[in-house]
Formats: C-alpha cells, sequence, structure tokens
C-alpha cells in the first residue's frame, strides 16, 4: 500500500519532474517512463528517506539519476535543422532521415503551468538542451531552471560545489549561442497574435498561399520531422507549400489543441478525418518565425487527441 504522506508530499510535484525528465530526454514518452521509475523508486525508498533535503529536490535527484542512465545510450534527440543544412530547391522530393533516427518530441503543457518560465519549456530550449552533454544538460536545469542551490546539485550528481559551477559556466556560455534570445519571442495572448494564428488556420483551411505569406516572417522556418528536408525563409517555406502540400480548400482539418505543446500555439491537422500533422508554433514579433510540422500521428494520443476523428465531427463535437 502506498504511503499516505509519499502521496501528499510527492503527488502535486509530479508535473514538475515529468517536465524535468522531459527536458532531460527531449521525448515525452520516455520523460513518462523516467517519471514512472522515479517515483517507483521513491516509493520503494521512502520509508529510508531520512529528510537530509526536501521531498522535492530527493526526487529531482531520483529522476536525474533514472535519466543519466537512460542518456548513457544516446546523449541527444534532434530536429531537422541540427541534420544539415535548408533545402535550396523546394521542386526536389523531400528526403527521409534514417528510421531509426531518435527526434525530438513536443510535451503537452498548459500555459498557466509555464507562467513565469515560459522560454525554458518553450521547444526551442529543449532542442537547445541537447547540444549539451548530459551532466552538463542536468546541472543547467538543476540550477537555472529547477532553482536548487550549487550544494544541492553537487549532491544529486555525486560532484563537488566547484565541478558543478564550472560546468555551470560552459553549460551557460553554449546555451547562449543555442537558444533564442526570449526577447525575441512573442506570445499568443496580444490581439494581433490572436488575430494573426486565427489568419493562420484560416489559411492552412482554404489551401491559400498568400494568405498564409501575410502571417510568416520573412526568416521562417518549416521542420517536418520524420522528414529530413527543411526549408529556411519565407519564399522557400511558401514554395514548397504551395507546389506540395496546399491542395484545394477543405483538404485540411486544422484544429488548436489544448493543452498546447511546450506552451506554445498548437494545431491537430487532419486529412480525410485523419490524423497527420501536429503543428508546434514558435512566434515572433512580426509573425510565424518556425513550423514544427510533426508528420506523426501517433503523437496525437499523448495530446488526448483522436488518431481518426467520425466522419463528419471535428476535435470540438
Amino acid at each position: 500500500m502506498v504511503e499516505p504522506a509519499f502521496v501528499d508530499e510527492a503527488g502535486p510535484l509530479r508535473r514538475e519532474i515529468l517536465a524535468h525528465c522531459y527536458r532531460m530526454l527531449g521525448s515525452a514518452a520516455d520523460a513518462e517512463d523516467a517519471v514512472q521509475e522515479t517515483y517507483l523508486r521513491a516509493w520503494r525508498g521512502f520509508d529510508r528517506f531520512e529528510r537530509r533535503a526536501s521531498m522535492r529536490t530527493w526526487l529531482h535527484q531520483i529522476a536525474t539519476n533514472v535519466c543519466l542512465r537512460s542518456l548513457e545510450q544516446r546523449e541527444r534527440r534532434f530536429l531537422p535543422a541540427t541534420l544539415g543544412g535548408p533545402a535550396s530547391d523546394w521542386n526536389a522530393a523531400v528526403r527521409a532521415a534514417p528510421a531509426e533516427t531518435p527526434w525530438l518530441g513536443p510535451l503537452p503543457i498548459d500555459p498557466a503551468e509555464a507562467a513565469g518560465a515560459r522560454e525554458q519549456v518553450r521547444l526551442a530550449f529543449v532542442a537547445a538542451l541537447q547540444h549539451l552533454p548530459a551532466r552538463q544538460r542536468a546541472v543547467l536545469i538543476l540550477r537555472d531552471v529547477a532553482d536548487l542551490p550549487a550544494d544541492d546539485v553537487a549532491t544529486v550528481l555525486d560532484t563537488t560545489t566547484v565541478a558543478v559551477n564550472s560546468a555551470l559556466l560552459r553549460a551557460r556560455e553554449r546555451m547562449s549561442r543555442e537558444a533564442p534570445d526570449p526577447a525575441e519571442m512573442s506570445e499568443p495572448t496580444t490581439p494581433e497574435m490572436r488575430a494573426r494564428l486565427l489568419r493562420y488556420v484560416d489559411a492552412w483551411t482554404r489551401a491559400d498561399v498568400g494568405a498564409l505569406a501575410a502571417v510568416l516572417r520573412e526568416d521562417v522556418i518549416l521542420e517536418m520531422p520524420p522528414v529530413a528536408t527543411w526549408f529556411a525563409g519565407r519564399g522557400p517555406v511558401l514554395g514548397f507549400l504551395g507546389a506540395h502540400v496546399f491542395r484545394e480548400p477543405g483538404f485540411f482539418q486544422v484544429r488548436p489543441v489544448a493543452p498546447p505543446a511546450n506552451g506554445q500555439p498548437t494545431y491537430a491537422v487532419y486529412v480525410h478525418d485523419e490524423a497527420h500533422a501536429l503543428q508546434v508554433l514558435d512566434l515572433a514579433p512580426g509573425g510565424v518565425r518556425r513550423i514544427h510540422a510533426f508528420l506523426q500521428p501517433e503523437l496525437f494520443p499523448i495530446f488526448g487527441l483522436p488518431v481518426n476523428l467520425p466522419a463528419g465531427r471535428d476535435l470540438h463535437d
């Protein structure tokens, strides 16, 4: 029987530990498995928990070690832009990545949960974390996201405070190059951005390249895991979509997803009532800066979405 005290103390921390594991592993499914193992280990060891640290620190310690063991076999996950340069010819056939490519994936995160640390759950931040060695990644997340003291992080990682501080400096320096500047991001809550998002959905629904152009930034990027090909710039992105994706109006059913992925605007795209893509958008002043179009219907159940819509119905029926 699970100790009531364990449930009372550890239960409310589950979402935080899940987000921690996701930042470490870059996969919602792997993060969920890591949380399950973390809580099982914590429950089994609860009677030996000496409270030299808080329950929160103890759970982070267990979760970090679970994730580090997982990362011994594979330290990073990828988005297409990390596998090579953008395509220049949108008329050429797209290039499939090797089937075993470990893709970075999205995680359902309520924007209210992300308040105050929104940039630390965005796909771009989690993608940047993938450039760090596993232990540096752990140090950065524990210090700058979980806000644990350096002494506690040293305990978690069985190392010294000096080593923690050194690793943190190296990790911050790398992240300053890889992660986008939060000042360059926009939120979907302003009237201007809400209007742009409505126009974005309408453009996809009507297969209207011109209307889509009006809501995309000039430097927009389109990625489509598990396709390795990606496009950078409004011209190539619209050229590819116009030539290969947009067909007749009504071909795509586009519905907002709640809770969204990584606290960002997220849309479920269906074709003939079948799951086609999960689109996660990065917003910046001037419009949509990045479209992550996950062509992976297996992600839909993670967001509570049906893979097949009943004929004639949409997500809101």
